[in-house]
This record gives C-alpha cells, sequence and structure tokens, in this order.
C-alpha cells in the first residue's frame, strides 16, 4: 500500500469543478471533478466522490473515484475497491483492490505506454 502523506496541501473539494488542464508541483487530493489532463510530481489521491476526465501522468496515485483517461505512474499505482477506470494504465508497480472496475489495457513495462511497442534493435 502507499502511505499517504500528511503534507498534502493540494485539494479539489467535492463541490468543485476544473475544466482545463492541472500542473501540481507535489501532491493533490482530488473529491470534485477536472475535466483536463492532471500532471502531479508526487502522489495524487483521487478519493471515491472524485472524477477525471483526461489523462494523468504522476508518480504514486491513490485511486477511489473514476477516471476516464490513460493513467501514467512513474512508480506505484493503487485501485481501491470503489474505483472505476475507463482506459489505459501504465506503471511499474500495481495494486488491484477486488471491486475495482476496470475497463482498458495495462502495461508494466518500465516507461513505455500501452500504446507502444519496446523495440528490438
Amino acid at each position: 500500500m502507499i502511505q499517504q502523506k500528511e503534507n498534502i496541501t493540494n485539494i479539489i473539494n467535492q463541490k468543485a469543478k476544473i475544466v482545463g488542464n492541472v500542473n501540481i508541483d507535489g501532491s493533490i487530493r482530488v473529491d470534485g471533478y477536472i475535466k483536463g489532463n492532471v500532471i502531479v510530481t508526487d502522489l495524487l489521491v483521487l478519493g471515491k466522490t472524485g472524477t477525471i476526465e483526461g489523462n494523468i501522468k504522476t508518480k504514486d496515485a491513490i485511486v477511489g473515484g473514476t477516471i476516464i483517461g490513460e493513467i501514467t505512474c512513474s512508480a506505484k499505482a493503487e485501485f481501491q475497491n470503489t474505483s472505476k477506470i475507463k482506459g489505459d494504465i501504465c506503471c511499474k508497480s500495481l495494486i488491484i483492490e477486488e471491486g475495482t472496475v476496470f475497463d482498458g489495457h495495462c502495461n508494466m513495462e518500465e516507461g513505455k505506454p500501452s500504446g507502444q511497442k519496446t523495440s528490438t534493435k
């Protein structure tokens, strides 16, 4: 399990809606709605009431909500039993709890999003 850090200073609450791309230097917790791409340098926590419609790039992710788009984690992705994912996952380490709904492909090959093939040169 990913240890949720005490110092999450960026929070999008349950009633908030953001349309546009979000770039965070550090960690963020999302309990609201984002329609746009999300880039986080450290930890993304998507609460069970949170929804992101767009592609996500982060170091670590703890997901309890809904993602419609590709998620790329340079380290670990954890999907809790309330999560719903419609899109591809690319990460080094993966935890999926029973009850997670996942419609997409998963690639755990380092640094390669799921649509890319490894070169055989």
